[in-house]
């Protein structure tokens, strides 16, 4: 298992503030059938920036941490284990993806295919397929939201990641060093 250091553990511990603050209050939330099916906000891009600089252990603990103390802080109903695993997966797969490429220079190419494999699967496939099967929201009510969503965030989100592990990686000991 890696060891982080302090400094890592105060970027993870910053990722799941802004991951908190960005999907629990900073979001437009759409219910559809009393539950919230649709959320437009920015609150994945602190989770998927940690699992592709940090690494996908870290996206996960970002994703998942955030997840649990959003919920402790904000609760939207029940809790539902389902979801947590739903927003470390968020995290690990970039991370995962990211690193199968062994570059230390990422293309905007690679970040908008790591994060959308990444988006397809947690929130195009298992969120809708979730809120299915726990409350009985039909995916087909679900999905063309979220993919409307995913079709705005991904291509955002990877821009994002590249200007930021372009303009600090010297500084944040990120990939893309200069």
């Amino acid at each position: 298992m890696k060891k982080y250091s302090i400094k890592d553990m105060a970027y993870m511990s910053l990722m799941i503030s802004l991951n908190i603050v960005l999907s629990r209050m900073a979001s437009i939330k759409i219910p559809v059938g009393g539950v919230e099916t649709i959320r437009i906000g920015f609150g994945g891009f602190p989770i998927i920036f940690s699992g592709i600089v940090l690494g996908p252990l870290a996206g996960g603990i970002v994703g998942g941490v955030g997840d649990v103390i959003g919920y402790w802080l904000n609760p939207m109903g029940a809790y539902m284990p389902h979801f947590t695993i739903s927003a470390a997966l968020t995290g690990i797969i970039p991370g995962f993806l990211i690193k199968a490429f062994k570059k230390s220079e990422y293309s905007f190419g690679q970040l908008f295919l790591a994060i959308g494999i990444g988006q397809t699967i947690t929130s195009i496939i298992m969120v809708p397929y979730f809120l299915d099967k726990l409350f009985s929201v039909p995916m087909i009510a679900s999905l063309p939201g979220n993919i409307l969503n995913q079709a705005i965030h991904v291509p955002l989100y990877a821009y994002m990641t590249k200007v930021i592990i372009d303009r600090f990686s010297t500084v944040l000991d990120m990939p893309n060093k200069q």
